[in-house]
């Protein structure tokens, strides 16, 4: 079964694609207000509202009370701040980005979280890297349904920077890092192997751009991010992706906006992953920041003549796991209470962020496009919990356990599957049964150990379908659609890490509630407390440009609207 939402038909697509092509060029002869011609989107992974807040504000307690953001809060002199914005649900960095970029929820994407299940295909031709098995397909037959590792698992080799890519320089990699046997496989196309911008359902800004004759651009963590491109893979001129998830290397030539060397190894005691160590962290954000001058400089991101991107722009990591990581023998990030004081180790990755935002807004005023571009800043997703004391790492009693414990769902879910990649819970439980399972019986084995499991609320049946999409294999079904989803009291997480102290993927306000500022030196300072979502920004986006927000499949069929704020100046 293929997306359960009509799409746009061909002829009427290409004719509204021939009209934003106008606008678009008309946007480049003509800088100025309401003549952008770039747009430059910020994710700040992990980064929330209150954080912009105290950060251009001050709090008692760190920086001797005083602001520590003068680059974003300089970006907010001129920019609309939105307080009340919520990221996608589940608040993973997988939907995250994909509200960002269609304008839409999994319901419409079918993008659920970075691993996840989709019941109408069948496993990877070769076990992941991250342990989901390899199995069987038969061409045009039945599928067996699949747990979806779109996650570092794909890559050749995630071990290594840049994704194991043949004859690539240790920081490439993107798209050639992908192994295809490690894809997923839909029989109804002979077991073709399902590519990142094929699983997911709907155009991207990138797409609309690009088909309108503009040049886009994208940086991310992970090659599957590559979705981005929309259907098809044509939507992205470049792309780049440094594993996040690789051994750690020096990176000579690379400096963070502190002008702190990458050369070396900067904390060689943690050199599995950059994501255990506050310090090279911040080093593998610096690789990306390096890229993203070198596209707002008109080349590609490793420097190679190109030009300036229509659309383009990045995601940081230092701040979620300034927020989530305990490093042994450093100390713990997170915050101090409830009124998101930043711990020191925080501290220093906001700080961290907002000088490599000062350096980017510094490269795009001496290109001469400052003026010519709309910046976006915003995160993919928060964290929770804000509050210390609420953390709980649960990583024995969660919902999938007990179900797998009662064989109700698939060994692929599976927590109890030793070499298996796991079941799709951080600080939510999102829970695909077998078939032929009962889904009232499961409902009611998991409220029968709500205390063990910390629940908070649980939606099946019409709370799933009216939000998602009734899930299943027939007519109307949606095979993407998660049978149960369960959200825990704010703080339980379901891991047994010690080295993490918070997560995301939830429902809870910390996990939502992010930040969103729209800049641009022609607008007026405000602050908009009316509800808001991320999704808004890829319209938002397309309006900017010139282009037909209703271009966008996600937008048609949610209804989703540009941020009013940003449009009433776009106008102004």
């Amino acid at each position: 079964m293929k997306a359960v939402q009509p799409l746009l038909a061909g002829v009427a697509f290409a004719m509204m694609l021939a009209s934003s092509m106008n606008s678009v060029a008309a946007a480049q002869e003509a800088p100025g207000p309401g003549n952008i011609k770039h747009v430059l989107l910020i994710s700040i992974d992990g980064m929330h509202a209150v954080d912009f807040y105290n950060c251009i504000h001050g709090i008692a307690g760190v920086n001797d009370g005083d602001p520590y953001c003068p680059n974003l809060a300089s970006l907010g002199q001129t920019g609309i701040t939105y307080v009340a914005t919520s990221s996608s649900k589940p608040s993973d960095s997988f939907p995250g980005l994909a509200a960002l970029v269609t304008g839409g929820s999994p319901k419409t994407t079918g993008l659920y979280y970075d691993v996840a299940f989709d019941r109408s295909l069948d496993a990877p031709k070769i076990t992941t890297g991250t342990g989901l098995a390899g199995g069987p397909c038969t061409p045009f037959g039945l599928p067996t349904g699949t747990t979806t590792d779109f996650d570092q698992g794909i890559d050749i080799d995630d071990t290594k920077l840049n994704g194991g890519a043949p004859g690539a320089a240790p920081t490439e990699g993107g798209i050639a890092s992908i192994d295809p046997r490690k894809l997923v496989r839909d029989p109804q196309t002979g077991c073709a192997p399902v590519y990142p911008w094929n699983f997911v359902r709907t155009n991207t800004i990138f797409s609309v751009v690009h088909a309108a004759g503009g040049y886009t651009a994208w940086i991310d963590k992970h090659p599957s991010y590559s979705f981005t491109a929309g259907p098809g893979g044509k939507g992205l001129d470049d792309y780049y992706s440094p594993e996040v998830d690789s051994n750690v290397i020096a990176l000579p030539g690379i400096k963070t906006s502190e002008g702190v060397s990458c050369a070396t190894i900067r904390d060689t005691s943690q050199l599995g992953s950059w994501t255990n160590s506050f310090e090279n962290i911040q080093c593998y954000d610096a690789l990306k920041v390096h890229a993203l001058l070198n596209e707002i400089a008109g080349k590609t991101h490793n420097g190679r003549p190109a030009m300036t991107p229509a659309v383009f722009g990045m995601n940081f990591q230092a701040v979620y796991f300034g927020e989530g990581l305990s490093e042994p023998n450093v100390g713990a990030g997170g915050y101090k209470n409830a009124a998101a004081l930043p711990s020191d180790e925080l501290f220093k990755e906001i700080e961290f962020v907002d000088a490599s935002m000062g350096d980017i807004v510094n490269a795009l005023k001496d290109r001469g496009i400052y003026r010519d571009t709309l910046i976006i800043v915003t995160a993919k997703h928060g964290d929770s919990p804000i509050d210390p004391g609420l953390y709980v790492a649960n990583g024995a009693n969660t919902p999938a356990t007990f179900l797998a414990q009662a064989n109700m769902i698939p060994y692929s879910e599976s927590p109890l599957n030793p070499t298996g990649i796991g079941a799709t819970e951080d600080d939510v439980s999102v829970l695909w049964l077998n078939p032929g399972v009962n889904v009232d019986a499961a409902v009611e084995l998991l409220e029968s150990n709500a205390s063990a499991i910390g629940l908070g609320q649980i939606y099946y049946g019409p709370t799933v379908a009216l939000n998602y999409n009734e899930g299943g294999l027939g007519p109307g079904q949606d095979p993407r659609s998660p049978d149960i989803i369960v959200t825990p009291n704010v703080g339980m997480t379901y891991s047994g890490s010690t080295t993490m102290i918070g997560d995301h993927g939830g429902f809870a306000h910390d996990d939502t509630n992010v930040m969103l500022l729209v800049s641009h030196p022609h607008f007026r300072p405000q602050i908009v407390s009316s509800q808001t979502t991320t999704a808004q920004v890829a319209p938002t986006i397309l309006k900017a440009l010139g282009l037909d927000p209703r271009a966008l499949d996600a937008v048609r069929i949610e209804g989703t609207s540009v941020l009013p704020e940003v449009e009433s100046e776009l106008e102004r």
